[in-house]
């Protein structure tokens, strides 16, 4: 398919996003974003889709139908979207899953698309059609006029408006269990998480998102808005894990992430955070497991020798929390295509465990609630057929009339369960606090 793109002078992308909502409604909008650095230079901004896919329901439910089919039925186009953590039903059978009122997934079709280069302040117009770039551009004129950002419309969510799911102590039995499970040889590590929840404010999902990027950049963050059979509901992300990247030759890549410590403003305090997260023989444990479940993933479908851990639990430094990550890559055969590594590596085991289906059984006994697209992923196909997609950590779902935060931690058998605790809060308050601010 060929692909039409023009340069066109600078706009800030909140510009241009507010433009577009005026113009045609909030609903199919999407937002790739990017915080800047090397790994999120990008950011793709559209609105108006041509099309829209959704699924509904596990495999059991009337009417339901598979995500995994829905997505292979895809035609080519520029693709945006978002994958539940309950898609995994549709690959493993046994009982993992809970029923989950949202869509199981959303993907919406765009063209023309807005591209922009934060490095090299460049801002294009992409497009299949060269008549769409040519009205695209007089659309642009007008909001030219207009090139001024506007102050943050800030609709306050107090911090003691959100309600919890489960209390500490309840998340705390719910560490030991796994420990437990973990000592008699059942799993190695599995991520527990914890839900809150709040009544959805009066506000636009693009208000509430552009108050979370302004506080918690991200390399892998984004905006989805559900429409169709996925109106009123919304993906907000500020998350920094990339989940699966399959360039058109081949090559793909992770970017696994375990191990946590909060961000000091104090320089020597940041230092010593860094350093311990570093050195910590339990976090760099909790990372190779992942690692090593994730070359397995990769083996069922990647060529025999392909796959190479070119980052092993790396520092990597984000606004409000230290990581680390480790970065695999493979390369597939001509006969395989993104949608055979999804399948074979899904859901992402950075937010399972391992083995992962153990350890979605016992997160499944424990958590109350589903956890949908928490833990799932945002996914986006080019038009060229690059696939990338993150793991949908530091996120919030609008669901309807409630608006919904999670949080998790790799438990493995060393965890102190108030360490764990303490973790969860330095995830979790910052993107709540954002919201207050």
């Amino acid at each position: 398919m060929n692909v039409y793109k023009e340069l066109h002078k600078w706009i800030e992308p909140s510009v241009i996003a507010r433009q577009l909502a005026k113009e045609w409604g909030e609903d199919g909008l999407i937002w790739l974003d990017g915080d800047g650095s090397k790994l999120g230079e990008k950011i793709t901004i559209a609105a108006n889709p041509l099309k829209s896919v959704s699924c509904q329901g596990l495999p059991d439910e009337k009417d339901s139908k598979s995500p995994f089919t829905a997505l292979k039925k895809l035609p080519q186009g520029h693709w945006t979207g978002w994958l539940s953590y309950e898609a995994g039903a549709w690959i493993e059978s046994s009982n993992c899953w809970k029923k989950n009122t949202m869509s199981i997934l959303y993907m919406a079709c765009h063209d023309p698309v807005f591209k922009f280069d934060l490095k090299r302040k460049e801002f294009w117009i992409c497009s299949s059609e060269k008549e769409k770039i040519y009205s695209t551009k007089k659309w642009l004129k007008k909001v030219s006029r207009l090139d001024k950002e506007e102050p943050l419309r800030r609709n306050i969510i107090a911090y003691n408006s959100w309600k919890w799911n489960t209390t500490e102590e309840e998340y705390i039995e719910g560490i030991k269990a796994l420990k437990k499970h973990i000592n008699n040889g059942d799993i190695f590590q599995a991520n527990l998480t914890r839900e809150c929840f709040c009544k959805y404010p009066n506000s636009s999902p693009l208000e509430i998102f552009l108050q979370l990027r302004q506080s918690c950049p991200a390399p892998f963050s984004g905006l989805i808005v559900g429409s169709g059979e996925s109106k009123n509901e919304a993906i907000l992300s500020a998350s920094p894990e990339r989940f699966l990247k399959v360039w058109p030759n081949g090559k793909v890549e992770t970017r696994p992430i375990k191990g946590t410590r909060p961000r000091s403003e104090d320089k020597i305090e940041d230092s010593y955070m860094a350093s311990n997260l570093i050195t910590s023989t339990k976090d760099r444990a909790e990372n190779i497991m992942i690692v090593d479940l994730l070359r397995n993933d990769f083996g069922r479908v990647c060529i025999p020798g392909s796959i190479q851990v070119n980052q092993l639990v790396g520092l990597e430094s984000y606004h409000n929390v230290h990581h680390l990550t480790s970065v695999i890559n493979g390369l597939l055969p001509a006969y395989r295509s993104w949608i055979d590594l999804l399948e074979a590596c899904w859901p992402g085991g950075s937010i399972t465990g391992a083995p992962k289906i153990r350890a979605c059984q016992r997160i499944n006994e424990l958590e109350p609630n589903p956890r949908g697209a928490y833990c799932g992923s945002i996914i986006h196909i080019d038009w060229d057929g690059t696939f990338d997609s993150n793991i949908l950590i530091r996120t919030l779902q609008r669901n309807k009339k409630e608006l919904i935060a999670n949080a998790g931690c790799g438990i493995v058998a060393d965890s102190n369960p108030l360490n764990e605790v303490e973790e969860l809060k330095w995830k979790l308050i910052p993107l709540l606090q954002s919201l207050e601010k």
